[in-house]
């Protein structure tokens, strides 16, 4: 594919005009200046994309999701995390089958390729209907069950050990689209016991890890009344960050955090819509920034956000960042897409994709400059994460194939999938009297 007079936005924060990029195959093959017409260019390449008014930038990689929880979106609204959770999201999670699952994910996949995600990281359960849409939608996943037990637990008996089991074996056909991580849900919900079998198992089979980390203040008082230690000191002595670890939210981790972070290398990703509609608290990403940490952009759920929208949750976190440290410039239009993008690609494992290269993989998003709001144009880069939303995505790319384009999903019968998802939505609110 030809991407004709396009501008470009990079992770160094470089925007370029009248730029030509073509794709072959799965990869970037070339990036230079514009020469010739649009119709010059077509008479050599079927598939040729007019740029004008048009900025291509990396795919977003959401680093931290629930993406089948699309199925209870708006369903727990004004409650804080514990009440969220036990009232109202556990039961109804009870509830899915692994179809339920299966819909609510396409859905979920549906709405981050509608607004330029082209990977996710996501924790949830019944995986074999993640694992499904995934490989059926063309987008690219790390995904995991969030491990929660007792010291009764015992891993290999467990359905958590069989569903990851199956994904690593789905994950070993899907052409590297699909990797399966270990997962712990968050501290709280486990033992020293639980933790000490998952981090065995994430060593024999070389996976990454990805955990909730100081979510709340509660949860984060509470273990350091139980155990002495901050959740970060907790698992860092029962070693989980011993293997390549995405730890979500981290709001409440503390100065003596940080130099066991950085020595582990463990990623933090950051959810400042979730953080904020909870009410859980605001993160300091700066911080975590300053402190040499990987730093990466995730939506939660649409549970709890309630939208997939890369573009609003990196804005939010750029504007969140200004209002602490009283600076309008907190973060270069170059970092901020880094933290959604390449930093992204990083924590999955993807070292091959994330930048806007040649010889990189053609995971791209293209964002249409030529709505109202973007007038008049000043420039393009600074443009993306003041003005934009998902919904100014008009072209998202995986491995060089087009997932979705103008409106159009290549991959995905949208308006069945949301039939179903509404079914799914109808039958549990039926069995749980909420009708």
């Amino acid at each position: 594919m030809i991407f004709h007079d396009i501008t470009t936005l990079d992770t160094e924060g470089n925007t370029r005009k009248h730029q030509t990029v073509i794709t072959a195959g799965a990869f970037i093959r070339s990036i230079a200046p514009c020469k010739g017409t649009i119709e010059e260019a077509r008479q050599s390449e079927d598939d040729v994309y007019d740029g004008t008014g048009k900025l291509l930038i990396p795919g977003f990689f959401n680093n931290h999701s629930h993406v089948p929880m699309t199925l209870t979106r708006g369903y727990g609204e004004g409650l804080l995390l514990q009440a969220w959770l036990y009232d109202r999201i556990f039961p109804f999670e009870t509830l899915l089958t692994e179809g339920d699952v299966y819909w609510g994910a396409l859905l979920g996949i549906a709405e981050m390729l509608r607004g330029g995600t082209v990977s996710f990281t996501d924790m949830y359960m019944r995986l074999g209907g993640i694992s499904r849409a995934v490989i059926e939608s063309g987008i690219k996943a790390n995904i995991s069950n969030g491990l929660n037990g007792d010291d009764s637990t015992i891993l290999d008996e467990t359905a958590w050990y069989r569903e990851t089991e199956t994904v690593i074996k789905d994950a070993a056909t899907s052409g590297g689209r699909l990797i399966a991580d270990a997962s712990l849900h968050a501290q709280y919900t486990s033992t020293p016991h639980v933790v000490e079998q998952l981090v065995r198992y994430a060593k024999d089979r070389q996976l990454n890890m990805h955990v909730h980390l100081s979510e709340t203040e509660g949860e984060h008082r509470s273990c350091k009344e139980k155990y002495g230690k901050t959740p970060t000191r907790y698992f860092y002595d029962l070693g989980l960050f011993d293997v390549p670890t995405s730890a979500a939210h981290a709001i409440f981790i503390e100065d003596e955090d940080y130099p066991l972070l950085l020595e582990k290398g463990v990623t933090l990703t950051h959810m400042p819509s979730c953080n904020l509609k909870i009410g859980s608290g605001i993160a300091d990403i700066k911080k975590w920034h300053d402190h040499g940490i990987n730093v990466t952009i995730g939506t939660d759920g649409a549970g709890s956000n309630n939208n997939l929208d890369m573009i609003e949750e990196v804005t939010w976190a750029s504007y969140i960042a200004n209002g602490i440290h009283r600076n309008p410039v907190t973060f270069t239009s170059g970092e901020l897409l880094s933290f959604a993008t390449r930093n992204g690609a990083l924590a999955q494992g993807r070292r091959d994709t994330g930048l806007l290269k040649e010889g990189y993989r053609a995971d791209l998003a293209v964002v249409d400059m030529n709505a109202l709001h973007f007038q008049p144009h000043y420039d393009l880069g600074t443009s993306l994460f003041t003005s934009a939303n998902a919904s100014d995505v008009c072209l998202t790319m995986v491995d060089g194939k087009v997932l979705y384009r103008d409106g159009n999903f290549t991959t995905i019968d949208i308006e069945k999938v949301i039939a179903n998802a509404t079914h799914c939505r109808d039958e549990k609110l039926a069995a749980l009297g909420k009708v």
